[in-house]
């Protein structure tokens, strides 16, 4: 299996990036396991698709190479925080600009339907909170969740077959966090 881990936190010292590598690492270990890894930390490409639709913007170097490595992953492993109850600008950024027509869907002429270009492609959503995870599933609906399950990677074909949600982040004491990472672990050795 091709498996990307795709880190969405914008700072490098960010618990998200102990987990991708708790990830990428555990899953790295099985022979059955090819992994590669897209680090937004330390990204340079402009987030905004800056003439919409209207207007091709160029993809800088480093977004073609994340559309052949999402081309070439078979599963695709997302990590990041939840800030104001959806995924940070960085990450949203890389959704606008790599996630194209003709590249992740095609419209079809006269027709509200759609074709979905990355189907057969499955997602696991690792996500971090300070949210309480029944205020997040009950006050909220769990809206980050859906956007990324249902609006993004489901409208482009990618099933997402796993959500794992750490909750209350910051007032976490470094024992608890080791065992979210120890579980993490366990979800890269069986590639969940």
């Amino acid at each position: 299996m091709n498996v990307l881990v795709i880190n969405g936190h914008p700072d490098p010292e960010g618990y998200c990036t102990a987990l991708a590598g708790a990830y990428r690492d555990a899953a790295a270990s099985q022979a059955s396991a090819k992994v590669r890894e897209i680090d937004l930390s330390r990204s340079s490409f402009h987030l905004n698709l800056k003439y919409g639709y209207r207007q091709r913007t160029e993809l800088e170097d480093e977004l073609r190479e994340a559309q052949e490595l999402i081309r070439w992953a078979d599963h695709l492993v997302f990590v990041y925080p939840t800030w104001w109850g959806t995924m940070p600008a960085v990450l949203k950024g890389f959704f606008d600009r790599v996630f194209l027509p003709g590249f992740a869907y095609r419209q079809r002429p006269d027709s509200l339907l759609w074709d979905k270009l990355l189907k057969g492609k499955t997602a696991h959503l690792i996500v971090t909170m300070d949210t309480p995870s029944w205020y997040n599933r009950w006050v909220y609906k769990r809206a980050g969740h859906r956007v990324m399950r249902n609006n993004i990677l489901g409208y482009c074909g990618i099933k997402t077959v796993r959500i794992t949600e750490f909750n209350m982040v910051s007032s976490s004491q470094e024992s608890t966090r080791f065992k979210w990472l120890e579980k993490v672990k366990k979800l890269g050795s069986v590639l969940a």
